[in-house]
């Protein structure tokens, strides 16, 4: 892989359906929501937080060869069923390992959180059964508030998405590339106030796009680092979300007027 003097990596998980029109699980409590994003890194910082990944695994070695995916460990099943024998003693400490994994690693966290039935209030009326899937608009979203980030640094970033099926990866792979030939999709007027990039500045910011399996150790990060910044925008009092936010981990605490740099999208909330 070809290294260029300032180069970032963007490994984006996905939360939930993408399809507007899922219907809830009645019997789950949790809001409703579609996300994409996960962590930015320096190039030259991957091997570090790699070996943070792997001495973890070294302390906890009940993980296994398992992936570090939050839905299993939050609810102690699959590849962390052993999680519910162990004592409250000894379980807070694995998740007290698992934060101090996170937040002592060298990442920046970005997503673009969609709230479906926000989305439909806006959008089912107007466009019916053309409403985008909601990975468009978390894509282009994300990924562009990662590009600005990468220019902000002089940097050029590669972005990976977690193996899923071609489909939805060709999908994604024409989301990038229209970016660096049309810019984004968006309403011009609409989205003026965000001082959106230009195909131009898009195509200097993006270097790559690619796909990584769960057994990437940096895409299991990402996935960690998802759920909370999901929860974050349902409740910011969220004790992980808190952990990002506390720890500057949320690319939210770089932002500011000067920079133009945009954090984490929560898009179509009731207050968005």
């Amino acid at each position: 892989m070809q290294k260029h003097k300032n180069e970032l990596l963007f490994y984006m998980d996905d939360s939930e359906s993408r399809d507007p029109d899922r219907k809830p699980d009645l019997q789950n409590k949790e809001p409703d929501w579609f996300a994409l994003g996960g962590l930015i890194v320096d190039v030259t910082q991957k091997a570090a937080v790699e070996d943070r990944i792997d001495n973890f695994r070294a302390k906890w070695d009940q993980v296994g060869e398992a992936p570090l995916r939050s839905y299993n460990i939050r609810n102690r099943n699959g590849g962390f069923g052993w999680l519910g024998g162990l004592t409250k003693e000894i379980q807070n400490e694995f998740y007290g390992d698992l934060t101090q994994l996170i937040i002592e690693s060298p990442i920046v966290v970005l997503a673009c959180v969609v709230h479906r039935p926000g989305y439909n209030a806006r959008y089912l009326a107007q466009y019916g059964q053309r409403r985008w899937s909601l990975c468009k608009t978390a894509f282009n979203i994300a990924v562009e508030r990662a590009a600005k980030f990468a220019l902000h640094h002089e940097a050029r970033m590669r972005v990976f998405v977690e193996r899923s099926d071609i489909k939805t990866e060709s999908r994604m792979k024409s989301y990038f590339d229209d970016m660096r030939s049309k810019g984004l999709p968006f309403n011009e007027s609409n989205s003026a106030k965000y001082r959106p990039l230009t195909n131009v500045q898009l195509k200097s910011a993006l270097l790559e796009f690619g796909v990584r399996t769960k057994s990437s150790k940096l895409m299991q990060l990402a996935d960690l680092v998802l759920w909370p910044a999901c929860r974050g925008g349902y409740d910011t009092n969220d004790r992980n979300y808190k952990a990002l936010k506390d720890n500057h981990k949320l690319l939210d605490m770089l932002c500011t007027e000067e920079n133009g740099l945009q954090g984490i999208k929560y898009s179509c909330f009731p207050t968005a």
